[in-house]
C-alpha cells in the first residue's frame, strides 16, 4: 500500500477516525475529572562528602563508589525505615488505620501492612552526578504527605547514623572481651616470669649485666698468670738458677735473702778452701753452713713450687665450677629472655586492643551523619495528579492513532475500489477509462487514454 491508497482511504474513513478522536478525547476529559486528586510532597536530601573522618581521622572511599548511591536508594526503601515511620508517627494507634487494617484482611501485623502501603506511594528522585537525593510522597491529603515525606527524611537521617554506630558498638563490645582476655594473660605471664625470676635468681636477661660472667673472665685471668708463674717456677727448679730467676721466685724475700746469704756463704767456703784443707773446722763450718743454706733455698722454693701448682690447680677447680655456673645460668637466661619476649607479646597485644576498643568507642559515641536535609516537604497547594492539560494532549495522539487503526480495520473488513489501481490489482484487467463527475467529457478521454495504452 503506497501512501496515496493511504490517504484515500483516510478521506474515505474520516467520520470514523474523527468519531474516533472525539470519543477519546472526551473519555480522558471525563476520566481525569473523575479521578480523585493527588497531592505530591518532597523532602530534599544531601549526602555531604566530609572527606577525612573526624573521629578516628581516615579518609572513607565508599561515598566515591559507583554503587554508593543506589545503595543509600536501597536504604530509603527498605522496610526498617518505613517502620520507623509508623513508630515516629504513631500510624499503628489510629482507629481509622486499625479498622481499614481489618478490613483489608492481610496476613501481615499492622506495622507491616503500614509499612507496605507507605511505601508503595513512596518515590525517590535522583539526578545524575549528583548527590541530592528528594523523598516524595503521593496522597490525598496534601498535608499528609508532607508529614510522611519529612518523617521519611528524618528515618533515613537517623538510620544513616545507626547503620555507622552500630558496627562500632558491636566491636566496642567484642574488644572489651578480648581485652579481658589479653588482661589476663599479660598477668599470667607478667607472674611467670617474676616467679622464674625468684627462682633462678636472675634480675635482667641482659648479659652485660651479670656478674657471674665477669667473675668467670676475673678466674680465666687468674688461671693464666698462675699458670704462668708455675711454668716459671718449674723451669727455675729444673735449670737449679742457672737461668735467672722467675717472678714468682723473684718476688719472695724470703728465696731472695736466702739465695743472698747463700751467695755470701759459698764466697766464704770459696775462700777458706783455698786457705785451710779438708780437716779444718773453719772449713768444716763453712761448709755446712752453706749445704745448710742450700737445703733451706731448696726447700723454700719447692714450697714455692707447690704452692703455684695448689695455687693453679684451685683457680682451675673454680674456674671450672663457675663456667658450669654460668652455662646453667645462660640457660636459664634463655628461658628468662622467653617469658620477656611472652611477657612483650601479651602488653603489645593488650596496648593495640586498648587503642582498637577507644577508637571504636569513640566512633559508637559520634552523632554525625553524612545525611542532611536540604529542604524540607512543604504541604503543595495544587494537585499533583491529574494533570488534565498533558492527559488532553496525550489522549490526542492516542485518539489520532485508535482512528487510524479503526479506519483501517474498517477498510479491511468492507474493502472497497478506492482509485483505478485496485481494479488492477482484484480483477487483473486493464482499466480502459475512468469516469469523474464534475469533470468534461473531452477530458475523461484524455485521462483514459494512457491507461489504455498502457
Amino acid at each position: 500500500m503506497d501512501f496515496s491508497r493511504f490517504f484515500l482511504i483516510i478521506l474515505a474513513r474520516r467520520k470514523l477516525i474523527l468519531f474516533t478522536l472525539i470519543v477519546t478525547i472526551l473519555t480522558t476529559s471525563v476520566v481525569s475529572l473523575l479521578l480523585p486528586k493527588s497531592y505530591k510532597s518532597t523532602a530534599t536530601l544531601v549526602l555531604t562528602y566530609k572527606g577525612a573522618d573526624p573521629v578516628t581521622g581516615m579518609v572513607s572511599p565508599a561515598q566515591l563508589n559507583s554503587g554508593y548511591m543506589a545503595t543509600q536508594l536501597d536504604v530509603i526503601k527498605s522496610t526498617r525505615i518505613a517502620l520507623m515511620v509508623v513508630d515516629q508517627l504513631r500510624l499503628d494507634q489510629n482507629d481509622v488505620v486499625r479498622r481499614q487494617f481489618e478490613e483489608s484482611g492481610s496476613n501481615l501485623g499492622l506495622r507491616e501492612w503500614l509499612a507496605a502501603l507507605l511505601l508503595k506511594n513512596l518515590d525517590i528522585e535522583t539526578s545524575r552526578d549528583s548527590s541530592v537525593i528528594g523523598i516524595s510522597y503521593k496522597g490525598a491529603d496534601p498535608a499528609f504527605t508532607s508529614i510522611i515525606a519529612n518523617a521519611f527524611a528524618n528515618a533515613y537521617q537517623e538510620i544513616s547514623i545507626r547503620l555507622t554506630v552500630e558496627p562500632s558498638q558491636k566491636a566496642a563490645a567484642y574488644f572489651t572481651d578480648q581485652l579481658n582476655l589479653l588482661r589476663e594473660r599479660l598477668e599470667i605471664a607478667q607472674k611467670k616470669l617474676t616467679e622464674y625470676q625468684q627462682e633462678a635468681g636472675i634480675i635482667d636477661a641482659d648479659v652485660r649485666l651479670d656478674i657471674e660472667t665477669k667473675r668467670l673472665n676475673d678466674l680465666s685471668s687468674q688461671l693464666v698468670s698462675a699458670q704462668a708463674e708455675l711454668m716459671g717456677t718449674v723451669a727455675e727448679q729444673d735449670i737449679k738458677n742457672r737461668r735467672g730467676e722467675s717472678s714468682n721466685i723473684a718476688k719472695n724475700a724470703m728465696i731472695s735473702n736466702l739465695k743472698l746469704n747463700l751467695s755470701q756463704a759459698e764466697s766464704r767456703f770459696s775462700e777458706v778452701s783455698q786457705k785451710l784443707g779438708h780437716n779444718h773446722p773453719s772449713y768444716a763450718g763453712a761448709k755446712a753452713e752453706m749445704e745448710k743454706l742450700r737445703a733451706e733455698l731448696n726447700k723454700h722454693i719447692k714450697t714455692t713450687t707447690d704452692s703455684a701448682v695448689s695455687q693453679e690447680r684451685e683457680i682451675r677447680a673454680a674456674l671450672e665450677e663457675q663456667k658450669a655456673r654460668v652455662l646453667a645460668l645462660n640457660q636459664a637466661r634463655n628461658e628468662l629472655y622467653l617469658h620477656f619476649k611472652e611477657v612483650e607479646g601479651a602488653q603489645q597485644a593488650y596496648n593495640s586492643a586498648m587503642q582498637r576498643l577507644n577508637q571504636t568507642s569513640l566512633e559508637g559515641q559520634a552523632n554525625l551523619s553524612s545525611v542532611s536535609i536540604l529542604d524540607t516537604a512543604k504541604i503543595p497547594d495544587q494537585a499533583d495528579s491529574p494533570k488534565l492539560l498533558l492527559n488532553v494532549v496525550l489522549s490526542v495522539i492516542l485518539g489520532t492513532l485508535l482512528g487510524l487503526g479503526m479506519g483501517l480495520l474498517a477498510e479491511m473488513i468492507d474493502r472497497r475500489v478506492r482509485s483505478p489501481e485496485d481494479l488492477v490489482d482484484v480483477l487483473h484487467v486493464p482499466v480502459l477509462g475512468v469516469i469523474k463527475k464534475g469533470i468534461p467529457k473531452q477530458k475523461r478521454l484524455q485521462l483514459s487514454w494512457p491507461r489504455l495504452i498502457r
